[in-house]
């Protein structure tokens, strides 16, 4: 009697007898059974994926890196319409500095700023801002604001949530920057004004607002604006602007080379100086 030969790699074993038939293994695929399986899911198309990406830049002078937008040092007079339909959809953060710029008119498609620099600029106090709730920094350095309180009142209205504001090198903004007849009074009683009208400020002009500075300006601040004075074009006429001089005025012109005598202003004792106790009093 010849023995069953056993299943290996590459033969086919025969059935037992009595079991039940099993599926017939072929190396055609129609003999296969039907998977039923879910589809592979696709890729989306090229053309979806580059829509969602910021446009690369097509003006000239036009940086992008994400949701920052730099528009910087182009001499443009107002903001391009071009700049607002291309990036103002996505930015956050837009530097328009060392520009000619004199109004904001194209601002308005930037809805979601966060942070907005207009240093350098020919900003005055027509500056029309739209509103732009989610604003948190602002920066106009270097222009030609003089009134504050116009400024204030209307960055209280346009922007509630500003923390950082910074005006240095404006008129309205009173130190060494703007004037020498400024000092630190000046500059302190501004700081005052400033957070009576825009409490919320956390920087003022790159410096961190103190604690005492909030109490002040909620005690007094609204008596803290700085105000001179002007003359009237009377009293212009009447007393020309001079400045102070000891010598008379015969002696001022350069060819002259008389000797005179002047009264000064203030005297000096000489008694705070190192050098008069190397002084004897028969060298007096």
């Amino acid at each position: 009697m010849r023995a069953r030969p056993r299943g290996r790699a590459g033969r086919t074993a025969e059935p037992r007898p009595g079991a039940p038939p099993g599926p017939r293994a072929s190396a055609g695929s129609a003999d296969r059974p039907a998977r039923n399986c879910a589809p592979c899911p696709r890729s989306p198309p090229r053309a979806q994926t580059r829509a969602a990406r910021p446009p690369r830049p097509a003006m000239a002078g036009l940086v992008v890196s994400g949701t920052q937008v730099s528009y910087i040092g182009q001499d443009c007079r107002e903001i391009p319409e071009s700049l607002g339909r291309d990036c103002g959809h996505f930015a956050k953060r837009l530097d328009l500095s060392f520009n000619l710029l004199r109004s904001l008119e194209g601002l308005s498609a930037f809805g979601g700023l966060e942070e907005l620099v207009l240093d350098n600029n020919l900003l005055g106090d027509g500056l029309a801002l739209p509103r732009l709730p989610r604003l948190h920094t602002l920066t106009l350095n270097k222009n030609q604001i003089t009134d504050v309180e116009r400024l204030l009142d209307h960055l209280a209205e346009v922007t509630p949530a500003l923390e950082y504001l910074s005006l240095l090198g404006n008129v309205a903004c009173p130190n060494e920057l703007v004037g020498l007849d400024k000092d630190e009074e000046d500059y302190r009683r501004y700081r005052c004004f400033v957070l009576h009208k825009l409490p919320n400020l956390k920087f003022l002009d790159a410096q961190k607002v103190t604690r005492w500075e909030r109490e002040e300006a909620l005690v007094r601040g609204a008596f803290m604006k700085v105000v001179k004075p002007k003359a009237s074009r009377g009293d212009v006429a009447a007393s020309p602007e001079r400045r102070y001089s000891p010598l008379p005025s015969a002696s001022r012109e350069l060819t002259s080379h008389r000797g005179v005598l002047g009264k000064c202003r203030y005297v000096y004792y000489g008694k705070n100086s190192e050098g008069n106790r190397f002084i004897r009093d028969d060298e007096l």
